[in-house]
């Protein structure tokens, strides 16, 4: 323990020079760093059978055991984590403040073509280069996109955990490796008084040679590369902010188990009307205001039970939410937001409704207007909160997801048929007709509905376009 840390983690993977930065850690006088203490297959090594007396049952059944225990050991100590150990442990580490985080990486190219070696010849450290195993491997290019997908998501993770927490790690490549004096600027991190003088001369770079000789094909390599995206060229662009569960919203029978998930600007009361019918209740009678506890307790108290939410199509979304959030007057409405977007975006509505002035060819400016203020406001160029209302629907379900993910996902198109298949899994063969929401708006979408506003639409909501595959709204 140091006066910044009670313990470390090396988070790496295989072939990234974990066995090496780990000999020069143990270099140190007063710290120890344990090997791969939680890795699923074994305790700290393979050829060990416990860590400070903690074995690996221990351990697999309590996992703050071998922390703690570590913690308290008169050595500043540590260990080496990778992607796919044991995943109980990685949010208390992420955490802890008082847990040094050191990243160690390394060139992808080259851990993969290591690590393929290494399956290849069976030899993972090398201490005697007399002993050194060769091998040429074969070069796979889904199998090395996949290497480095999954490399980028973890070290994603511990970036967005590290961010939110106001904590920093110290980032090691595989090349600094041979720096003592990065070994040294380590141990300064870390809080430790001693210092290295020379590197650990024991482990062995084991495949020195240039990749091409390691490589059978190696020409391969090139065309593999153009069809990886390495700079996330792709990635639809997404300024959204992470949104909860919203569970307070969730809509649930209270005599049977169905739970709808409302998504803001898609048929809501309608939604709610036929589930009250169905279970032959008034719609203020449903489940609503819950929180995670209540949750819980609804989801035990009837199974099986089922969760949906409705998809409507973009274009018509946005205009229900534009015609009930912004351009009425009435209860629901955004009046604070929508006199910002009069007399500061110059949103061409009238100061009330209705209004006569206001005709088709109006509304039809207007909505567009509108479109162009979401697409600002979205990209997080407003000063306006980016609200559910018109925040895309790929993002929402993205947060029922944290608690609640919905069974069935169904299109507006499709609800007649959708509802009625849900409530048969639940064993409820007659269930009533679905009626849709009279529009609240002033005029049809149809009326205003041109070439325009759908390539506007598909530009604001390119996310919810590609991930649900909706076409032209006409």
């Amino acid at each position: 323990m140091t006066e910044r840390f009670d313990y470390f983690v090396v988070f790496a993977e295989m072939r990234t020079g974990s066995n090496f930065l780990e000999a020069n850690l143990n270099m140190l006088e007063g710290v120890t760093c344990h090997g791969e203490a939680f890795n699923p297959h074994f305790i700290g090594y393979p050829n060990r059978t416990e860590i400070l007396g903690v074995s690996q049952d221990q351990r697999d059944a309590e996992p703050s055991v071998l922390i703690e225990t570590i913690k308290a050991d008169e050595d500043f100590g540590g260990f080496r984590f990778f992607n796919d150990h044991d995943p109980r442990v990685l949010e208390t580490m992420l955490d802890d403040p008082r847990c040094a985080k050191i990243v160690l990486t390394r060139n992808p190219m080259d851990s993969y073509v290591s690590w393929k070696i290494a399956q290849a010849t069976g030899q993972w450290k090398l201490t005697d280069v007399r002993k050194r195993r060769d091998s040429k491997i074969t070069f796979n290019g889904e199998e090395f996109a996949y290497h480095v997908a999954k490399l980028q998501a973890f070290q994603v993770t511990l970036m967005n955990a590290l961010q939110k927490s106001g904590q920093t790690a110290f980032y090691v490549a595989y090349e600094d490796l041979q720096d003592v004096d990065v070994m040294n600027g380590l141990a300064k991190f870390l809080g430790v008084d001693a210092r290295l003088e020379e590197l650990n001369s024991k482990l062995k770079r084991q495949n020195p040679s240039h990749i091409s000789e390691k490589v059978e094909n190696f020409d391969d390599i090139p065309a593999a590369l153009r069809d990886l995206d390495q700079f996330n060229l792709s990635r639809t662009p997404n300024f959204e902010p992470r949104r909860g569960a919203m569970i307070p919203n969730y809509v649930a029978g209270k005599n049977i188990g169905l739970m709808f998930l409302p998504i803001a600007g898609g048929p809501d009361s309608a939604v709610r009307t036929w589930l009250a019918t169905l279970e032959g209740s008034a719609v203020g009678e449903l489940q609503t205001d819950m929180n995670q506890r209540a949750l819980r307790q609804w989801k035990r108290k009837f199974l099986p039970n089922r969760a949906f939410c409705v998809l409507r199509h973009p274009v018509a979304r946005a205009h229900a939410s534009f015609c009930k959030a912004i351009l009425s007057t009435g209860p629901g409405s955004f009046l604070k937001i929508r006199r910002t977007l009069r007399n500061r975006f110059s949103l061409p509505i009238p100061e009330h409704m209705p209004d006569e002035a206001y005709g088709i060819d109006e509304h039809r400016v207007a909505f567009k207007e509108y479109l162009r203020f979401v697409k600002a406001n979205l990209a997080g160029q407003t000063a306006i909160r980016q609200d559910s209302h018109w925040a895309s629907q790929a993002n929402l379900i993205s947060g029922f997801a944290n608690f609640a993910t919905p069974d069935v996902i169904l299109r507006e198109e499709e609800i007649d048929t959708g509802l009625a298949e849900i409530a048969a899994k639940l064993g409820i063969g007659t269930v009533p007709t679905y009626q849709a929401d009279s529009q609240e708006t002033p005029f049809d979408l149809a009326d205003i509905y041109d070439v325009e506003i759908e390539a506007m639409c598909q530009d604001v909501y390119q996310r919810d376009y590609l991930t649900f595959g909706f076409s032209n709204w006409a």
